[in-house]
């Protein structure tokens, strides 16, 4: 189940409030001595996670299937980099990072418990089931004050309230739990799977998108990726660009691009990256497609239309989110 982004907190009776976490979304399937962990795309990530898998499997418990987020916990807040670099092919890679900065799952909802489904039954249900899940787990409700959650491995339960004084204390709190934002869920709401049921206010606006080309910087270095994202029948449209790196980060992107250009296709929207225009007066608009298979999220102020109204933020890569499932309603006009 996915959220869509709102300016405001909503109020009102059934609304409950959870904090947002700053990490990977996984599932994590319990079977007998089995744990299957996957990204909210179906992305396997198991073998990236194993002090979790461990950990898990040491405290048994019944089957289920959990809904969450990995987190890394370092004394300064959140390491997501550290999470990033758990994406790596070397298993040798994977278990000194596993040790150095091992990694937390924090459980937020239940979808499955000894095979009987409760995705249809009303959140109210399901969390009460999951908080006694997560006490035959040994799974303690995560403080409020980050500085209070140890360095994982670690199991948690996330917090959850209807009191909107606490949510927007969370959501205040840029330094602790709400550092990220806050998730507000309807209590009647059954669980569904790929609609924005949930809703997520953040601090800023930010939006997962992928690359559908790039702009060089003389011969070996980029100097803008360009930016798209699927409607409904899977058209890929042309949104707009990010320029915000480093010199060194401009060469080290150009050489991840590079085998991406061969068969690429372009952009099939309307909107074509390109042409003149009174701001590209004096600036190359040649640009060269890549295949659209990475993904990064960016932040930006508005969209105009069907396309950023300025240049965007890098903020990071999206290893965990499939290309195909980016696509234009993180950004359609808000509810009201």
């Amino acid at each position: 189940m996915l959220a869509k982004v709102r300016e405001e907190i909503p109020e009102g009776p059934g609304w409950r409030y959870e904090p947002k976490w700053d990490g990977f979304r996984a599932i994590v399937r319990h079977a007998g001595d089995a744990l299957d962990i996957r990204s909210r795309d179906d992305r396997p990530f198991t073998r990236y996670y194993p002090e979790i898998e461990t950990l898990m499997l040491e405290r048994g418990g019944p089957d289920y299937v959990l809904d969450g987020e990995i987190v890394v916990v370092r004394p300064e807040g959140f390491g997501f980099d550290e999470l990033l670099q758990r994406i790596h092919p070397a298993a040798s890679r994977v278990k000194t990072l596993s040790e150095r900065w091992p990694a937390t799952f924090i459980a937020f909802d239940l979808l499955e418990r000894d095979g009987e489904d409760l995705r249809t039954r009303p959140l109210r249900e399901r969390r009460s089931m999951l908080e006694d899940l997560a006490s035959a787990l040994g799974a303690p409700l995560a403080p409020d004050d980050l500085a209070k959650l140890p360095v994982g491995p670690d199991l948690f339960l996330t917090p959850h309230t209807d009191d909107v004084a606490v949510t927007r204390r969370w959501w205040e709190d840029d330094a602790g739990i709400g550092q990220d934002g806050v998730v507000a869920k309807h209590a009647d709401q059954p669980y569904l799977p790929g609609e924005r049921g949930w809703v997520k206010v953040k601090h800023r606006k930010t939006v997962d998108v992928v690359v559908g080309g790039f702009r060089l910087q003389g011969e070996d270095a980029i100097g803008s990726l360009l930016l798209g994202l699927h409607d409904d029948e899977g058209t890929f449209h042309y949104l707009g660009h990010t320029s915000s790196f480093k010199a060194k980060e401009k060469r080290e992107i150009r050489e991840i691009l590079r085998p991406l250009e061969e068969g690429a296709p372009s952009f099939e929207g309307y909107r074509q990256p390109g042409g003149q225009s009174r701001w590209s007066r004096g600036k190359t608009t040649e640009w060269v497609a890549v295949r659209p298979e990475l993904v990064c999220e960016v932040s930006y102020d508005r969209m105009q239309g069907m396309r950023f109204r300025h240049g965007t933020t890098f903020v990071r890569w999206r290893p965990d989110r499939r290309p195909e499932t980016c696509t234009l309603d993180q950004v359609r006009p808000r509810e009201s």
